[in-house]
């Protein structure tokens, strides 16, 4: 794990509510009107923004969702899994990365909870994602594990490994 260490480093990463470490590296300036948005928003937003995100080993991003659409571009490192769920109760996978049958950029759709895991056992994954319009706090929800264990029952070993005990 020394490389992800000094990917921290060189980066200036730290740790997100989520899992992993992450560091904003834009936010534009230009802004979004609440009347220009979906009222989900509830307020104006930045067009777009960017984060670096990096995952260690057998560490995870939970299971959370947003109200934007979230791109994810690989970077280096092991190949990365991104688990969804879609709000009908769906469950899938996206694979990113740079071999065979992976793709370096995916998107996740609004709505949908997510979380990503990292392929290869002691090792890391250094990602970027973009969110637009850009991302805020108050878009953010982290449902617990019981909340989404009521939701989905059909999804109980999924939900047990890509959430936290509180």
């Amino acid at each position: 794990m020394t490389e992800s260490k000094q990917w921290v480093e060189r980066l200036k990463l730290r740790p997100h509510p989520e899992g992993g470490w992450f560091r904003e590296t834009y936010r534009s300036t230009e802004q979004l009107s609440a009347e220009h948005l979906p009222p989900r928003f509830g307020g104006q937003r930045a067009l777009a923004t960017m984060i670096y995100y990096l995952l260690e080993g057998d560490d995870f991003s939970a299971l959370h969702r947003i109200r934007q659409d979230e791109g994810w571009h690989y970077y280096t490192g092991s190949p990365i899994t991104l688990h969804l769920i879609s709000p009908e109760g769906h469950y899938s996978t996206l694979a990113l990365g740079l071999s065979e049958g992976r793709e370096p950029q995916a998107v996740v759709p609004a709505g949908w909870l997510f979380a990503a895991t990292v392929d290869e056992p002691n090792h890391f994954s250094l990602v970027g994602c973009t969110v637009w319009p850009g991302f805020d706090f108050a878009d953010f929800e982290m449902p617990s594990r019981a909340e989404l264990l009521a939701l989905y029952p059909h999804l109980t070993t999924v939900i047990e490994r890509l959430t936290r005990v509180s």
